[in-house]
């Protein structure tokens, strides 16, 4: 109860705060009234699970849970370059930069509904095994578990829950096949998922029979249209849409989208999918507004359950703008508006008592 208790008022701090998110910084703030010690044990003597996560989210899940939610899966980097590496400090393939960075990969499930997000469950990539690489001679780190697995592993958890949703959305890195046959026939939802350009498809089941395939870039679509297609060791015929856009740069995008819902159609696809955005505004504010980065953390235990109190933070924030109307970053800056205006009364105070002229 006492963990619980000081949680609460970890997650109040790092919603709170502009700096570096310490213990010390913590019982400073609070002018003593929580010893840097009681913090520090929070974060180190026990691990918060998804079990735990679930029970701190599920009152808010319930006000505003739908049968038309979505759950939506990605994954960020909380970037580390300073931290001795460990098993989730280590090195992972950025796919928005192109390069590898060092920090601790998140997996998330987001659960989107009536326009509230909520993190309903979340695994870290763990590379607990050191292999040394014979062509450079290094020594990697790398992980029992794919990122697949951590998916349908966290949709399996979260089905026990009975929240109603109806689609789940993710990138292409998550629409294996194993994946899409997993969502289908074992928690027996529909999916939205990019597909690769180069991913192989059939115009039929006979096609697919005869091994007939063809690469998606190769369709021809007819504008706003969606066709029926089948992929390899997927049992189920699927609608595939090619939907254009222009970039920021003015460069022309293509996103090729299956679902396993044959009812919908183009505009239905894309108008689904958008949803799946909301999770990049997760992943900024847990970096810009909660101190997901910030954190002095060294063990993989405090590092994961900072991660886990950034979670927490972001359910208050989220319910605290839709209450206010106001976004997460709207909210951080009436915060530091008034940190200013306090810290302008403080200094005029100290110049008074000292005596310090105008300039």
């Amino acid at each position: 109860m006492e963990d619980k208790h000081l949680l609460d008022i970890y997650t109040d701090y790092l919603i709170s705060s502009f700096g570096q998110s310490t213990a010390t910084g913590l019982s400073r703030t609070l002018d003593g009234a929580i010893s840097h010690d009681s913090i520090t044990r929070m974060l180190s003597e026990r691990v918060w699970t998804n079990k735990d996560l679930w029970l701190t989210v599920k009152p808010f899940v319930r006000q505003i849970q739908t049968e038309d939610g979505v759950l939506i899966c990605d994954d960020t980097i909380s970037e580390k370059p300073s931290t001795d590496e460990n098993e989730i400090v280590c090195w992972h393939y950025d796919h928005c930069q192109g390069v590898n960075v060092k920090g601790i990969n998140i997996v998330s499930l987001l659960y989107h509904s009536n326009g509230a997000n909520v993190p309903v469950a979340t695994e870290l990539v763990r590379k607990k095994r050191e292999i040394k690489d014979l062509k450079t001679g290094k020594v990697k780190r790398k992980s029992d578990v794919n990122k697949n697995q951590q998916f349908r592993s966290m949709l399996k958890e979260f089905q026990r829950t009975q929240t109603p949703y109806r689609y789940v959305l993710a990138d292409s890195w998550y629409a294996s096949s194993e994946s899409l046959m997993f969502i289908r026939h074992e928690i027996e939802k529909h999916f939205v998922m990019p597909s690769k350009s180069n991913r192989l498809v059939a115009l039929s089941g006979q096609d697919k029979k005869n091994g007939k395939y063809i690469h998606c870039s190769d369709l021809e679509f007819k504008e706003n249209q969606s066709q029926e297609v089948w992929i390899e060791s997927v049992d189920f015929p699927m609608l595939l849409a090619k939907q254009v856009f222009t970039n920021k740069d003015n460069s022309i995008g293509i996103l090729y989208l299956l679902t396993s819902d044959l009812s919908l159609n183009y505009a239905e696809i894309t108008t689904i999918y958008k949803k799946r955005w909301n999770v990049e505004r997760y992943h900024q504010s847990l970096k810009s507004n909660l101190g997901l980065e910030k954190s002095p953390t060294q063990t993989p235990k405090t590092q994961s359950n900072h991660i886990f109190a950034c979670l927490c933070a972001f359910v208050k924030i989220e319910a605290l703008s839709i209450a206010s109307k106001l976004n997460h970053f709207a909210l951080k800056a009436k915060l530091y508006l008034k940190a200013l205006q306090s810290a302008l009364k403080e200094l005029n105070e100290f110049k008074s008592v000292y005596r310090i002229p105008s300039a």
